[in-house]
């Protein structure tokens, strides 16, 4: 199946299924001699692992990482890294009565036809699960990119309509979304439960933060900076929209207010969200990315099965009532993919 590769210098592969043997990740392009074991990627997995909180899936899965090439006595060796990570807690048979049928939101239609066959057991290679690989690779870039000076760091600013109102870095990981507000974050949890209760699911709004990137990383002009971002983050199932800096909001400014003054400390502002031209300015990176309510919900809906006969279902199983929580370091991965394959790109430019 074509489409499972990402980036050009720091490349990676992801393959598996949500309920088979393993999933993972191939990742090519490592700088050799860099240390980094199976714990410093744990840490990232053990915050993309489901049955974190009340407010994500109670599915088990310990994401217990394996790398089985690629290293040589805890350093890279610049050869491929081939990072496993086996499946334990799949419950296929939750499954079986929508076997035949497409759920709405899922991309059940979709895979059906394109390939002609699905695999329904939580969603086959479309499901969240897949990112599991990505996470395990982001670790790996962010480990070269802390020895750039780089640190990218994502959070959520908005669930079910609950907006954070204040910034605080050091809360983010203190509660269980992943907000900047720690106030607002008590009311996030509590609306996602009232959902969850209900049978139905939220949506949100992550925002990332790159911090320390140099002026000149970007690859003009089809690959600019901020439109591989946008890439990265748009191959997220869940992500269906994405800004940078000021984002929609610019529609409604004059060119006055919007343009980015500079003085001899450098710019006066940041409504370009650190990237001009698709070059970066040296200032942060700011993106946000709109998260879609979780598809699969417990409420009767309507649909159609394989045979074209309408029908009601109920997705059973376990889900996540709002998937922003899980989100946020898969958002982080995804952008330090970006970083480390265009600060290697730069490299070769200059070679």
């Amino acid at each position: 199946m074509a489409g499972n590769s990402f980036g050009e210098q720091f490349r990676i592969t992801t393959f598996g299924e949500s309920h088979g043997e393993a999933v993972g990740v191939i990742v090519d392009g490592v700088t050799p001699g860099i240390e980094i074991d199976e714990a410093y990627i744990q840490v990232q997995m053990d915050r993309r692992k489901p049955g974190q909180s009340s407010v994500t899936t109670p599915r088990k899965e310990y994401d217990t990482v394996s790398i089985l090439s690629g290293i040589y006595e805890g350093q890279t060796t610049g050869t491929p890294l081939f990072i496993i990570l086996f499946n334990k807690d799949m419950k296929s048979g939750d499954y079986s009565e929508i076997q035949h049928a497409f759920r709405p939101g899922h991309a059940d239609f979709t895979y059906l036809q394109k390939y002609g066959i699905r695999d329904h057991r939580g969603s086959g290679r479309a499901s969240g699960r897949e990112t599991a690989g990505r996470v395990a690779a982001g670790a790996v870039a962010r480990k070269l990119l802390e020895h750039r000076g780089v640190s990218v760091t994502a959070y959520t600013t908005e669930i079910g309509g609950i907006r954070c109102e204040t910034f605080q870095e050091d809360q983010i990981e203190q509660n269980a979304v992943r907000a900047c507000d720690p106030q607002a974050a008590v009311r996030m949890i509590a609306r996602i439960e009232e959902l969850a209760d209900a049978g139905d699911s939220c949506g949100g709004i992550v925002e990332c933060r790159i911090r320390g990137v140099m002026p000149g990383i970007g690859e003009p002009v089809f690959d600019k900076l901020d439109a591989d971002l946008a890439k990265a983050m748009l191959s997220i199932g869940a992500v269906k929209g994405i800004e940078f800096g000021t984002g929609f909001a610019a529609s409604a400014m004059l060119g006055s207010q919007h343009n980015d003054g500079m003085d001899a400390a450098g710019f006066t502002s940041n409504h370009a969200g650190g990237i001009i031209g698709g070059i970066s300015t040296g200032g942060d990176i700011v993106l946000r990315v709109a998260v879609k309510p979780t598809s699969s919900i417990s409420l009767p809906q309507q649909t159609v099965n394989t045979s074209g006969q309408e029908q009601t279902i109920r997705t059973e199983g376990r889900h996540d009532p709002c998937i922003c929580p899980r989100i946020v370091p898969v958002v982080e991965a995804m952008a330090c993919l970006v970083l480390e394959d265009h600060f290697k790109r730069q490299a070769a430019m200059k070679a």
